[in-house]
């Protein structure tokens, strides 16, 4: 014999509270140093250094700034907040709105001349050309004893 569970959901503004209300969680304490920086993924290829940069919900051509100086490539962007009308049970969001900021290594010689950066699908690639750093051989006398 089967016997069927009636279940009734209560979405009552007071019971929405425990949604907003989670348990602390220790892990994520040590790792909110990172929470404003932009996640990144880099690889070579074909003698090129290509960064993709997550950077969902903005607009590019006003809100991303890239500059390169010194060996060291700056993404900056910044995630405005949309004004949201409020619903009779309230308004709940866990985005991240703000400036955000990276600075990463780049190889020896690399200049911003060549730089090319694509946004698709909340995505950043910035591709930079790297440099053939021929290292000149310098050849050394043997000398007898």
């Amino acid at each position: 014999m089967t016997t069927a569970i009636e279940t009734k959901r209560v979405d009552w503004p007071t019971f929405r509270i425990r949604d907003w209300l989670e348990p602390l969680d220790l892990s994520r304490f040590w790792d909110r140093t990172f929470e404003d920086h932009i996640r990144v993924e880099e690889e070579m290829v074909d003698g090129k250094l290509v960064i993709r940069a997550e950077l969902p919900g903005i607009d590019p051509d006003k809100d991303v700034d890239i500059a390169i100086k010194d060996d060291m490539l700056t993404l900056r962007a910044e995630r405005k907040q949309r004004a949201e009308a409020q619903t009779a049970g309230g308004f709940r969001s866990e985005f991240r709105y703000g400036s955000f900021q990276r600075m990463l290594s780049l190889p020896k010689g690399c200049t911003a001349a060549d730089v090319v950066a694509e946004y698709k699908d909340g995505i950043l690639v910035v591709t930079v050309p790297v440099p053939v750093m021929e290292s000149e051989a310098h050849k050394v006398p043997v000398t007898k004893a």
